[in-house]
């Protein structure tokens, strides 16, 4: 039939298992001409590439526990290779990075341990990962170290926290190539935490506080600098490992801009998001790309985005293995160095727009 649907599109053929196939090429020769989440796997790494050699500011949000299972490994490259400029992380994942960069135990556990058997034995768990009650304790220690020691402005972004924690990591620790935080202050890569009083990093700033430090983490910062930071990228994808809050966190920095702040910016360019969970449940972290372009978080709905819908601990190491054998080092961003002019920039802007000061008035 003439003008048929299947007309000029790639045959699937049987798929070819070879030895020496480099991960790329294996990504490329059995994922991409495959189906299903497979495909879209070639798909995101493919759209990695792109992102990366169109020159995109990109952006990595965590959500889960992938630090805990050793992917502080991939992203410390991605960082040095310039492949990520900028991250939006829980809490969690940067609190048990800290752990092994002072060689504080945590280990390969069982899913099927008796949990009674554990605590009496001081080991907290993770799904199959163990971890000993004195890690916890010790990485504490860590963290009300870094506060002390770490001159931090009297109102601080969480950039500005997790700064100061790589910056004790690089100066204290014995392993600091371990570690995202001491990778990322080392090249000057902002790390922001959207729910920042929601893990032990959080929790351990009581002490300064009930002892009379000043310990102000402004979330207010942490939109307003994130938003600069997208408007002044010509374009901005973003690796979403999981959904969450660190997912929307980075995807709201357009409606904070159009919605808020009343200066359009357009959604952004590139969407890529390796997850588990399932749109009609109504979890924001299932959201699609497509969802998105209704609230213009995305500037396409179907263009420049890939949801691989799959388990990152299997995904994400395979994302990450493909750039680092397709893609040249890039020259750092150092965006850490610059989102304070941006910021205060995009205030200075904004003050000066009527529109804004009409509606605080009138609200």
């Amino acid at each position: 039939m003439k003008d048929s649907p299947i007309d000029g599109r790639q045959m699937i053929e049987p798929l070819p298992i070879a030895k020496g196939q480099k991960v790329n090429d294996f990504v490329d020769k059995v994922f991409a001409k495959s189906g299903y989440n497979a495909r879209r796997l070639g798909e995101a790494c493919k759209l990695y590439k792109k992102m990366l050699n169109e020159d995109a500011t990109v952006c990595l949000t965590l959500a889960g526990a992938m630090t805990p299972i050793g992917m502080s490994g991939p992203i410390v490259k991605l960082i040095e290779n310039g492949f990520v400029d900028w991250i939006i992380s829980t809490g969690a994942n940067l609190y048990h990075d800290l752990h092994r960069t002072f060689n504080y135990p945590m280990v390969q556990g069982d899913f099927r341990a008796d949990d009674d058997h554990l605590y009496k034995h001081g080991i907290a768990r993770i799904y199959d990962v163990f971890i000993a009650d004195d890690t916890l304790l010790e990485t504490d220690q860590v963290i009300r170290r870094a506060i002390k020691n770490q001159k931090l402005p009297k109102r601080f972004s969480t950039a500005d926290l997790h700064y100061a924690l790589g910056k004790e990591v690089l100066k204290t620790a014995p392993s600091p190539e371990k570690s995202i935080l001491a990778a990322a202050a080392k090249h000057n890569v902002p790390i922001y935490c959207s729910s920042p009083g929601d893990s032990s990093i959080g929790m351990n700033l009581t002490i300064p506080f009930i002892l009379g430090k000043e310990v102000d983490v402004s979330t207010t910062l942490d939109v307003l600098e994130t938003a600069a930071i997208v408007k002044h990228s010509k374009k901005n994808g973003a690796i979403e490992v999981g959904g969450g809050s660190p997912k929307n966190f980075f995807m709201q920095t357009q409606p904070t801009l159009w919605q808020i702040l009343y200066q359009e910016k357009g959604g952004h360019d590139y969407f890529i998001q390796l997850t588990m969970d399932s749109p009609h449940w109504g979890g924001l972290s299932g959201a699609t790309p497509q969802e998105a372009k209704s609230w213009g978080k995305v500037k396409e709905a179907d263009i420049n985005n890939v949801v691989v819908y799959s388990c990152a601990s299997l995904t994400f190491p395979i994302l990450c293995q493909y750039v680092e054998e397709s893609c040249k080092k890039k020259k750092l961003k150092e965006l850490n160095l610059k989102r304070r002019e941006f910021t205060d920039e995009l205030i200075k802007t904004s003050r000066q727009m009527d529109e804004i000061k009409k509606q605080y008035e009138s609200a």
